[in-house]
Parts: structure tokens; sequence; C-alpha cells
């Protein structure tokens, strides 16, 4: 495995709409092993989530821990999945505003209105469908990682800049309020 250069803001494969993953694809070991370094390099960067054109690469994939984080501090966490050519249905009409980070957009952070539950229909990383549920948090990651394959940042969802804010001020001014 390998970890991967990541594209930063500004590179044109970000704003770019990545092409599906093609079935005979799925059983190319290079493919496999382009999953396993997603997963390596979102690890090694401490990311939620990582998209393929995020590490210079047009393809419908990336991988997500979208799993609420457990009560329990000492319960195992739960792995993070592959998704692939995802398609999302937006459930119900609530919309949440939270905070959004992005490894491509290093040490900043925003406010951002996402729906708040989805349904999301895939393939894993071996071409077998599925089908997921989120609400909260983990469909915030899911919806964040499909706008990447669409070639959509974070800021492009932003009512307004107000809350834009490096990572720094983020810790000193803006999370005290979540306290």
């Amino acid at each position: 495995m390998a970890i991967l250069k990541v594209a930063r803001m500004g590179h044109p494969i970000l704003r770019a709409k990545a092409r599906p993953v093609e079935r005979a694809e799925f059983k190319n070991a290079a493919f496999q092993k382009f999953v396993d370094d997603l997963f390596e390099t979102m690890h090694e960067y401490h990311g939620v989530g990582l998209a393929a054109p995020q590490v210079h690469e047009g393809l419908r994939v990336f991988v997500a821990s979208i799993d609420e984080p457990p009560e329990d501090e000492n319960a195992p966490e739960h792995e993070p999945v592959a998704i692939v050519n995802p398609e999302i249905t937006v459930v119900g009409a609530d919309v949440v505003e939270d905070w959004e980070g992005c490894l491509s957009i290093p040490d900043i952070r925003g406010r951002v209105r996402r729906a708040k539950e989805i349904t999301v229909r895939a393939m894993d990383r071996h071409g077998h469908r599925l089908e997921l549920h989120a609400t909260g948090f983990p469909a915030r990651v899911i919806q964040h990682e499909t706008d990447h394959l669409d070639g959509v940042l974070f800021f492009d969802r932003m009512k307004s800049f107000e809350t834009l804010t490096f990572l720094d001020e983020y810790s000193r001014y803006w999370t005290k309020d979540e306290d």
C-alpha cells in the first residue's frame, strides 16, 4: 500500500466530474490496490473520508468512516467503507448546518448546510450492490465525499463565508460555542 499525494484546492481535478467505475474494473488488481491506498492515505492524514479526485484520480469512488463515533471510548471502531458510483437520495426535508473541513483545503473550516437524512445506493469495492441509510454526521460525510466526485467543494455549499475560519481560530473562538 502507499500514501497518495492529496490534491489541494486550485488543482483542476477537484473541479472535474469523475467517471463511473466500470464493471470490469472491480476485478482489476490495480483498482483494489488503489482502494487500499485510499484507506491508507485517509488514515495517514486523519481524515474521515477521501475521494479519488482528491488523490488525482477521476473515478467515482471514495472511502469513509461513516459510523457514528461510539459512546464508549473503549468500544472498537467500525471499519471504514469504500463506496463506488454512489447515487444519493435525500430523505425528508430536514437540513442541518454544521462544521466541515477537507483534506484538500487544509486548516480551514466552515459551516455547511446539508440534508440531515439520506439513502445512498452504490457498489462496494468488489462490485456488490449496497444501499445505506444515513443520518447526521455519516450523512454529511457521504454528501461531502460525493460532492468531490462532481467537482464540488464545501465552499460551494456555504450560504455565506462568515463562518469561514482557519483551524486555529476555529479551535480558539468557535468550539467554545459547542460546549
